[in-house]
């Protein structure tokens, strides 16, 4: 029997080595129809843009559930979406810098809701972010969801 002292201390323990609590994101490969119920019979809403970074909440067969970067739930059919990453600025303005350090010089804005690919999410939070437009760079984590 565990002593009800290590019993508590072994509880919050195993919640943070939880998988479950990890956030799993994907992108939309394409354009695809967000539905209010896991069928195409069900109400279309309205179309995901391809490339939004959406995080997966629940799969089922052929369906994920997903919440986009306002909070909204919708259902997309499994197909759309891509194991790629991307993540969307929620500063109003982010500037992405050469390097991962606040006096790196800048190379681009980025202004609220830009989509940028994620390359890799580096230590001391940052992330190193790519624009569809060639450049290239870093920003701090906070300004970005999807990470």
């Amino acid at each position: 029997m565990v002593p009800p002292r290590l019993f508590t201390l072994l509880i919050p323990l195993a919640i943070l080595a939880s998988p479950a609590l990890a956030l799993d994101y994907r992108t939309l490969a394409e354009a695809a129809p967000a539905y209010d119920a896991p069928s195409a019979k069900s109400k279309p809403l309205f179309v995901v843009l391809a490339g939004t970074p959406v995080e997966l909440v629940v799969s089922l067969e052929g369906w994920s559930k997903v919440r986009d970067n306002r909070g909204d739930l919708v259902w997309i059919e499994k197909k759309y979406l891509s194991e790629k990453r991307n993540v969307i600025v929620r500063a109003e303005r982010a500037q992405v810098r050469a390097a991962a350090d606040d006096k790196a010089a800048p190379v681009f804005e980025a202004e609220r809701d830009v989509v940028l690919e994620l390359v890799e999410t580096v230590p001391g939070g940052w992330a190193k972010v790519k624009h569809r437009d060639g450049p290239s760079g870093f920003l701090k984590a906070p300004q970005v969801w999807g990470l």
